[in-house]
Parts: structure tokens; C-alpha cells; sequence
């Protein structure tokens, strides 16, 4: 293949490397995020906790989370730390959370509902600047297998579905292009896809 004019980092985030969190595991996932979700007024009582799959980029792990209240928000974010190697425990837990009324309950057509949240930054050629963004969700019609990220024509990251979740680590606003996300069957159909900038679908663009 010729060389890519410009480069694009594609594929930088390790897969998902750990079911989904439970026990004393889960537990502790649960106190860090509701602890960064506690000042956030009005929301009402988060209902349970949803785990997305894990990405590790740069030396931390992400582990997505989103959760319905009682009265009918939408709690969305992330819990971040350093991975555990060589038999130490994990460390460096931060976490963030944020919240939206526009949810899929309340927007039937949505095929994809998507949470996004900028993470870094990747410094290209002649000085251009791609923001490396998390982007984690739910697909809302069935058959899906595999969720992937694209940036204008390149796939710059992909994750197999787990209970019709994913987590996606990608390249956006650069070279000219805006990420989308797109819904693939095991067979390689397409059956759903959604731009981060899509106005239906902005609930942490605001």
C-alpha cells in the first residue's frame, strides 16, 4: 500500500482484556464513579451501574460506565487507572462523570446511543493535532457483532460487542475528517451508524 498522506494513528488502544467487572472488583468501580458523580445536582438516584468493555491507551485502563436515575437522566463516564502488572493492584484511580436527559428511551429512533469524552491528543505532521476520544455505547437494534470507528475513510478502531455494549479509542477532528461510528453484523453488514456530531445524538457535546 502507498503511504498514508497524512498519517492517522489507527488501532493505538490495547482490546478488552477483562470480563465484566464483578465482586469486590465491581465494587470498587462502583464507589470510585458514584464518588465523581455525587456533586452532580438534581440528577436524581442512580440506578445500576453498567460496565462497558476496557481500553488501555497510554498507560491507563478506561472502563466506561453508564447508569438510568430515578428520575429519568442518564449518568454517563468513565473510571481510569493504572493497570496492575507484575502482581501489584491497580492504582491511580480518577474518574468522571456527567449527565444528559436526552436518552434513548426518549429518542426511538436512535440505532446506536454513543458517550464520548476527549481523553489526549496525538500531534501529527506540520503541527495537526487529532483528539483521542473515548467513545462508549450501547447498540439499539439487534444482530450487531462488532462496533467500529471511522475516520473519514479509515478504520481507526474496532471492539467486539459484550451484552450489546463497546468501547471505542479513536482519532478525531483530524486530517479533515469527524468520527463516526458504525454497527456490523459477524457476516460484515452494516446495520447501523452515527456521527458524534449528529444533533439527535450530542448528549456529551454540551
Amino acid at each position: 500500500m502507498p503511504p498514508a498522506d497524512p498519517p492517522i494513528p489507527a488501532n493505538v488502544a490495547e482490546p478488552s482484556h477483562e470480563p465484566t467487572p464483578s465482586g469486590r472488583w465491581g465494587d470498587r468501580l462502583r464507589a470510585e464513579f458514584l464518588a465523581a458523580a455525587q456533586d452532580l445536582d438534581e440528577v436524581g438516584e442512580p440506578g445500576e451501574l453498567s460496565f462497558h468493555p476496557d481500553r488501555t491507551w497510554h498507560g491507563y485502563t478506561y472502563i466506561p460506565v453508564s447508569a438510568m436515575t430515578s428520575i429519568d437522566y442518564q449518568l454517563y463516564g468513565y473510571v481510569r487507572f493504572v493497570a496492575g502488572t507484575d502482581g501489584r493492584d491497580q492504582s491511580d484511580f480518577t474518574a468522571y462523570a456527567d449527565f444528559t436527559e436526552e436518552t434513548a428511551e426518549r429518542n426511538p429512533d436512535w440505532t446506536l446511543d454513543l458517550c464520548d469524552e476527549v481523553v489526549g491528543s496525538w500531534h501529527g505532521v506540520e503541527d495537526e493535532v487529532a483528539s483521542m476520544t473515548l467513545v462508549w455505547g450501547r447498540a439499539l437494534v439487534s444482530g450487531g457483532a462488532v462496533a467500529t470507528a471511522e475516520l473519514g475513510e479509515q478504520t481507526v478502531d474496532q471492539c467486539t460487542l459484550s451484552d450489546d455494549r463497546f468501547t471505542l479509542l479513536a482519532p478525531d477532528d483530524f486530517a479533515g475528517a469527524l468520527l463516526e461510528v458504525r454497527l456490523y453484523t459477524q457476516a460484515g453488514e452494516e446495520i447501523a451508524r452515527e456521527s458524534l456530531y449528529d444533533d439527535s445524538n450530542d448528549e456529551d457535546d454540551e
